[in-house]
């Protein structure tokens, strides 16, 4: 198995609260993980129509088999049981007893936040991180964004493009449209596709309403269904006291560049090379690169974008402890001189900005103006 980085949070946690939840997008890694990290404990997955009979019918017995607890996997498929975890973890006040886990973030969040506040740890594990799916020795940039880092796919040989196809038909559009009660699945896969045509872009509901034939309080509802099922994510504008009309648009991201690729029909490194959207997929790459670093340090969210109504535009804005840490991100091989001049100008009127820097899909790294060129291989989200 991989080493997945935030393996240390998860054990931590465990000595400290009596129960871990880990969430995040099917087929990222979660069940490996649990089990590697926790071997001596019974594991049950809940998606076998026995045990979730028999979790549905009698959680008191079905929990008894488990005095020092276990690894329950897919927890969002029997709510209830974890009000029945609830009065076990009180009654014998150990640490560590279950490990939870769930694909359904509005399911498992909605009965884990009623019945076990102040008794688990919550964690999210995304896909890989470029270094947990190739170390230090990366494909082909373009290859490594249409392959993704679903684990399977990231790990596998097969067809990236095959194997997403796969995951779209089994997991998001089983597991969305069950959550949502589409009944026109063929709207909703057009709206799925042409939120992938946008990732990176801000998010206009109004025309991605009337491109997909619905009314804007639908796309509303089914981005944040397609948000709370790790599909995708809105990153939200900065807002300063500077003197500016800022933007007040979310940019769309998807969580994963295959998932996209796939969508978009991308199946070659090549194909990718010459679309129009290589750039959005490739700064999609970056700020999931970023959105996981936070996640696997079990940190809040602190990413945003900036615009304002100049036109000045920075990618990510990320509010640190020390300050703001400025992020520009550039798709050419090939570092262009213009690359830096928005950075400067808007460090000049945004206060508390501490680092600033520009990733780019070539190779070797600078600095101009004290911002720092780095390329993608040497990027440290």
């Amino acid at each position: 198995m991989k080493h997945r980085d935030i393996s240390v949070k998860i054990l931590e946690y465990a000595k400290a609260m009596p129960v871990v939840t880990v969430t995040g997008p099917r087929q990222s890694g979660k069940t490996t993980l649990c089990r590697a990290l926790f071997p001596d404990k019974p594991y049950v997955n809940l998606e076998a129509l026995d045990e979730r009979a028999f979790a549905l019918d009698d959680p008191r017995g079905f929990l008894a088999r488990f005095p020092d607890g276990a690894v329950l996997d897919e927890i969002q498929r029997v709510p209830d049981l974890v009000s029945y975890i609830q009065v076990a973890v009180d009654e014998f006040r150990r640490n560590g007893m279950f490990v939870l886990t769930g694909s359904q973030n509005l399911l498992l969040m909605a009965s884990v936040s009623q019945s076990l506040a102040g008794r688990t740890a919550l964690a999210t594990l995304l896909p890989f991180t470029r270094r947990e799916a190739y170390g230090d020795a990366p494909p082909d940039l373009m290859a490594m964004l249409v392959r993704g880092f679903f684990p399977r796919v990231a790990s596998s040989d097969v067809s990236p493009f095959e194997m997403l196809s796969f995951y779209i038909a089994t997991y998001v559009e089983r597991d969305v449209r069950n959550l949502l009660q589409v009944k026109d699945s063929a709207r909703f896969d057009t709206f799925l596709r042409l939120c992938a045509g946008r990732t990176g872009q801000l998010l206009n509901y109004s025309t991605l309403a009337s491109d997909a034939g619905v009314s804007v309080n639908t796309a509303k509802d089914w981005i944040s269904i397609l948000e709370t099922s790790y599909i995708l994510r809105r990153l939200p504008p900065w807002f300063a006291n500077v003197n500016k009309q800022l933007s007040k648009t979310p940019k769309l991201f998807f969580l994963d560049t295959g998932l996209v690729c796939c969508l978009l029909g991308i199946s070659t490194p090549s194909h990718l090379t010459s679309h129009p959207l290589r750039g959005a997929i490739f700064e999609t790459f970056v700020v999931n690169e970023m959105w996981k670093r936070q996640a696997n340090a079990c940190q809040p969210d602190a990413l945003y974008h900036y615009r304002d109504g100049a036109k000045n535009e920075v990618d990510v804005v990320e509010a640190t402890g020390e300050g703001l840490r400025l992020t520009e991100i550039k798709s050419g091989a090939t570092v262009a001189t213009d690359w830096t001049r928005t950075i400067e100008r808007v460090s000049s009127f945004l206060p508390d900005v501490k680092a600033s820097r520009v990733v780019f899909g070539g190779q070797g790294s600078s600095t101009r103006h004290g911002t720092t060129v780095v390329s993608w291989r040497n990027f440290s989200p």
